[in-house]
Parts: C-alpha cells; sequence; structure tokens
C-alpha cells in the first residue's frame, strides 16, 4: 500500500518545492507577443508580428484600421528603391490622403497641404511627417484602448 507523501523526508519535500518553483517557467505558455518586461509600447508592438496582427484586428473590430494601414504603407515606402518612389506615393496619397479617399486618415490641413506640395517629386522622406502624426494618434487614442481589450489578452 502506497504512504504518499507522508513515508518522504520533510528535506526532500522543501527541496522539491524550492526545484518546482524554480522551474515552473518552463511549464508556463510562452508569450506570444512580449514587449519590454516593464511596460508595452506601441513602437514594440509595431515589430512584432502577433502584436502587429492583434491590434489589426482590434482597429477591425472598431472600424479604424486606416491609421495602421497608412503607418504601414508609409514604412513600405520608405523601404522603396527610388524607381518606384512616385508610384508608390501617388498610392499613398489617392489611399489615405486625398479627400475623398477610400480610407483618409485624419491629418490636420497642415501635413495635408505639405504633403500635397512634395507629391510632384517625392523623396523618401516626403511621408515622415505624416507617419509620426499618425503613429501619435495611435499612440494616444488607438493604443490604450487595445491595451484594456481581449484583442491584448488573447495576443499575450
Amino acid at each position: 500500500m502506497c504512504k504518499g507523501l507522508s513515508a518522504i523526508p520533510s528535506s526532500c519535500l522543501e527541496k522539491a518545492k524550492g526545484m518546482r518553483v524554480k522551474f515552473h517557467h518552463l511549464t508556463e505558455k510562452p508569450h506570444k507577443f512580449r514587449a519590454h518586461e516593464e511596460k508595452t509600447d506601441l513602437e514594440s508592438l509595431l515589430n512584432s508580428k502577433s502584436g502587429l496582427q492583434a491590434f489589426r484586428w482590434f482597429l477591425r473590430s472598431e472600424f479604424s484600421e486606416e491609421n495602421l494601414a497608412f503607418w504601414l504603407a508609409c514604412q513600405d515606402y520608405r523601404n522603396s528603391p527610388e524607381s518606384k518612389l512616385a508610384e508608390k506615393a501617388s498610392s499613398i496619397f489617392s489611399q489615405f490622403i486625398n479627400p475623398d479617399a477610400p480610407q483618409e486618415v485624419n491629418l490636420d490641413g497642415e501635413t495635408r497641404d505639405a504633403l500635397m506640395s512634395v507629391m510632384d517629386e517625392p523623396e523618401l522622406s516626403s511621408f515622415n511627417e505624416a507617419q509620426q502624426r499618425i503613429f501619435s494618434l495611435m499612440a494616444k487614442d488607438s493604443f490604450p484602448r487595445f491595451l484594456r481589450s481581449p484583442f491584448f489578452q488573447q495576443a499575450m
């Protein structure tokens, strides 16, 4: 008949408990998305494939995916060869900047006018200011709501 744990010396039980605590992290489910240990920030999220996907689903659920789509299009634009800049700039302008664009982003008039003035000869930096403004908007508005959402909980 088995006597259970009472047959094991208490010193062995204490060692086993200590080992359990030390090795507990091995049995935990790995995080799909890990931002900085001390806090989660938008930049880390956008650099994580699973974090970006969760944020996209969240924005889609709120019908506000255009800011992220614009930010990603600007990232792609900055990594494009010079021969493709004019074509991509025109596409970004018609998709996000133009007043009747299908996914118009919320930019102030000054930034929008500055973009219109450089559309004839776009450079790699043409969308930098607008991209930064949209990033700030996401960081202050959408991202805090995302952190409180089930989408964030599922990404963790």
